[in-house]
């Protein structure tokens, strides 16, 4: 296992070359210069060049890619176009907002999945497997807009029961504002989630173990939790170790509608004001962890099945 984890790590060598190399030709030579962006549309020659010195911009392009690969490797960013801060803090500061709010609904919306999921397979084609996969299938088709401005119109503004928007860095006060982001991030997920491993388990039940569990007097919840879960358990990890790293970079859409400084906000305000460091910092950040986290489902792989080897 540790020489199949050291060659996985190789492999993710070249990919995060080629990611690098893409980002850096697609925010810096396809544009244009950044220095005329950033100094206006009335700056002098000086200026401009007084900028692109500041920046490294005046440098060939194998420098300024290798400048970048520099602070990349030692994890330091470099500085916010925009803000002037570290990108290193900001990208710290907020990934512990966003794991606040993405781990929660994470573990929520995981609970309910399966133990629907797993429910409503057993018993396929009744009323209530009809009706939650009427309910999934209808929850998808509304765009996530629907659900943040209804919930901040209904269940905020109407009702009263929540903080329309807004965030407290307070351990204990940032709930009372995460509470309904939660919740519609709950109900975004559990949708999908519910069709999805709906199918795994279907899958599992029909198979010659099952009937063969089930002849030999095991209860529905023995072969339930002890055959048809365990089997399930290599499309149930693949989707959840997936998941993780969208967790830590954070929910873009409901972030920036619930003022929540969160990555995901730090996405949106990148964006609006061309802050090309932190864009190619997240989108580095963010292939790094898928990788990562695909070597990680891996192993589990081999951990929950035994016929499953790492070669």
């Amino acid at each position: 296992m540790f020489a199949y984890i050291v060659r996985r790590l190789l492999y993710a060598i070249p990919i995060l070359l080629g990611t690098t190399f893409l980002l850096f030709l697609l925010f810096n030579v396809v544009p244009g210069d950044p220095a005329l962006q950033l100094a206006g549309k009335h700056a002098t020659r000086e200026v401009i060049e007084t900028i692109r010195a500041e920046l490294g911009l005046n440098k060939p392009w194998y420098g300024q890619y290798f400048d970048m690969l520099k602070q990349l490797i030692t994890f330091d960013f470099g500085r916010s176009y925009w803000t002037k801060q570290k990108i290193t803090d900001m990208i710290l500061a907020g990934a512990g907002t966003s794991f606040s709010l993405g781990f929660p609904a994470f573990v929520i919306s995981t609970s309910i999945s399966l133990l629907v999921g797993l429910v409503i397979a057993l018993y396929r084609g009744s009323k209530l497997d009809k009706g939650v996969v009427a309910f999934s299938v209808a929850a998808q088709s509304v765009s996530l807009l629907v659900y943040i401005l209804a919930g901040q119109y209904f269940l905020a503004y109407k009702m009263g029961l929540f903080p329309i928007s807004g965030y407290d860095p307070d351990f204990i006060g940032r709930w009372q504002y995460l509470v309904l982001p939660i919740i519609i991030f709950v109900f975004l997920s559990v949708a999908p989630e519910l069709r999805f491993y709906r199918t795994i388990f279907l899958d599992e039940l029909y198979q010659d173990y099952v009937r063969t569990a089930r002849s030999k007097g095991l209860g529905t919840k023995a072969v339930l939790l002890r055959h048809v879960l365990k089997n399930a358990m290599i499309p149930i990890l693949t989707n959840l170790v997936i998941t993780i790293p969208f967790l830590i970079l954070g929910s873009v859409l409901i972030e920036s509608f619930f003022q929540i400084p969160g990555l995901g906000d730090l996405i949106v305000k990148a964006i609006a004001n061309n802050d090309r460091p932190v864009l190619i910092s997240m989108t580095v950040l963010g292939t790094f962890a898928y990788i990562i986290f695909n070597l990680i489902s891996d192993i589990l792989y081999a951990l929950v099945d035994p016929r499953v080897q790492l070669k």
